[in-house]
């Protein structure tokens, strides 16, 4: 998922902040966010998560919500 996360980090520049977790070092906050597989991806805002998807997501679907959510 890294060159899917530098695609999505080089087109959504600032207005995007990508963070990497170890969720076998942060097992409570995976299990608080309903992270269950690796890799997982989701999008917050104002600290509630507005959208998550389990598996590998390709960079455009991330980035059309990503759109969605910065209209």
């Amino acid at each position: 998922m890294i060159p899917v996360m530098q695609e999505v980090k080089e087109t959504a520049g600032e207005r995007a902040i990508i963070l990497k977790l170890d969720i076998d070092q942060h097992s409570e906050l995976a299990q608080q966010y309903g992270v269950y597989s690796v890799p997982s991806v989701a999008i917050f805002k104002e600290d509630n998560i507005i959208w998550h998807k389990n598996g590998i997501t390709p960079a455009h679907e991330i980035l059309e919500h990503l759109s969605l959510e910065m209209e």
